[in-house]
């Protein structure tokens, strides 16, 4: 199995259990990974016969936009919109930072990372 891998989508958003979360926002890193057979487009050099890493980053982006209380909850949502938008997809692998968690130390980040496989 083949690996495309789109790292360091940074985006602000609004995620997080706190109230000021909510109105502040903050920074976040997505990283993710997909598994497909590519295959054909090595030999075709067709855009049309691989994964496209522009619905990749909308994806992500337009999942980001939607405010959830956990990281766990929006990195779920992107496997499953990844999975069910793009056939090719056997298998993806999402992370999901918070950039300077407002948490009682000096953090650099706090991620969630999850691997999904289609179901056969």
């Amino acid at each position: 199995m083949d690996r495309i891998d789109v790292n360091g989508i940074k985006l602000y958003a609004y995620h997080g259990c706190m109230d000021e979360e909510s109105r502040i926002g903050t920074d976040y890193e997505v990283n993710l990974s997909i598994w497909a057979d590519l295959s054909a487009p090595a030999q075709t050099d067709r855009l049309s016969d691989t994964v496209d890493y522009v619905m990749l980053n909308r994806i992500v982006k337009e999942e980001m936009a939607i405010r959830a209380k956990l990281l766990e909850v929006v990195t779920e949502r992107i496997c499953q919109r990844i999975l069910s938008e793009e056939s090719r997809v056997e298998e993806v692998q999402v992370s999901v930072s918070k950039l300077a968690p407002p948490i009682n130390g000096d953090v650099e980040r706090v991620s969630v990372t999850m691997h999904r496989k289609r179901n056969s």
